[in-house]
């Protein structure tokens, strides 16, 4: 468990913002953790705008900020009723994404809402999630918002991708943790080609595949033989496919809670932060997302 480390909201008063809050109140109070509320103001010169605004615009920009964080915070209290969760809210006046890697280092998880309902929305709201997923240290979770759904009660599984590569073990572990404190079943989904190949009338390839396909199982579950005996009461489900990961990830997720992805695969090149399987589901999976360096 994470202890004293702080679940890390970012807030634009948008509704995936406050639904990212409310996800994270649950995951603070299951982690007995704080929860971190965070908004920026816009200080004109410092995003090359030019200097020449009226002296009351800091004090409405600020009073904006707060009344964001007010009913953010309120958001949290409402999503968790019966517990007493520590709630810090800060106006801070960095870039979004800058202010939520500042913290990164010291926080359990960074979490951040991702509507996207328009250009602008998926250019501004993507570039912050892409940057804290592709730099923060910790776990980032990416949310999007669902307006006629309480995000807490999304039903199913929780998902996790397993490449078998040492990428993917920080994630095994966290979907561990996550589907027992959320008491859920756990679905390992361990796709080991990243091409689609067409089956071949040859016999010998045929049984050659068939051999592959019994040496990914078992290696599936010696990647989860470990963290099955830490986790007793988890349930575990294994799908084990020959074919592109983003696809089946994407569609267990259709169905599921909660989506762990690790943040680079076996492809990846080294310089390559965030790999090209979690920055496709990061766009494109309707439930929480939840990427673990």
């Amino acid at each position: 468990m994470s202890g004293h480390r702080p679940v890390v909201v970012g807030i634009d008063g948008s509704p995936s913002s406050l639904q990212a809050v409310a996800w994270a109140a649950r995951e603070a109070a299951f982690r007995n953790s704080p929860l971190s509320l965070i908004t920026t103001m816009f200080v004109p010169g410092r995003y090359g705008v030019p200097i020449g605004v009226p002296a009351s615009f800091f004090q409405d920009e600020e009073r904006d900020g707060k009344d964001r964080l007010e009913r953010a915070a309120q958001t949290a209290r409402d999503a968790v009723p019966g517990y007493d969760i520590d709630i810090e809210t800060t106006v801070c006046t960095g870039t979004p994404a800058g202010e939520l890697l500042a913290r990164s280092a010291d926080a359990a998880m960074l979490v951040v809402g991702a509507n996207r309902r328009g250009i602008i929305d998926r250019a501004v709201l993507g570039s912050v999630s892409s940057a804290i997923a592709t730099h923060a240290p910790c776990p980032v979770a990416v949310i999007r918002g669902e307006p006629d759904r309480d995000i807490n009660d999304i039903p199913g599984p929780v998902v996790v991708g397993v490449d078998g590569s040492q990428h993917s073990e920080p994630a095994i572990s966290m979907a561990f943790e996550e589907a027992t404190l959320r008491q859920s079943e756990l679905v390992a989904v361990h796709a080991w080609s990243d091409i689609v190949l067409e089956l071949s009338l040859d016999g010998g390839s045929e049984a050659e595949w068939t051999r592959d396909a019994a040496n990914e199982t078992a290696l599936l579950a010696e990647n989860l033989a470990g963290r099955a005996e830490n986790y007793p009461d988890v349930k575990v489900r294994t799908i084990v496919v020959r074919d592109r990961a983003t696809r089946h990830l994407r569609e267990q997720a259709e169905n599921a809670q909660l989506l762990v992805v690790g943040s680079r695969g076996r492809g990846g090149f080294s310089s390559m932060l965030l790999g090209s399987t979690s920055r496709a589901l990061m766009h494109s999976v309707v439930c929480p997302l939840l990427i673990v360096r």
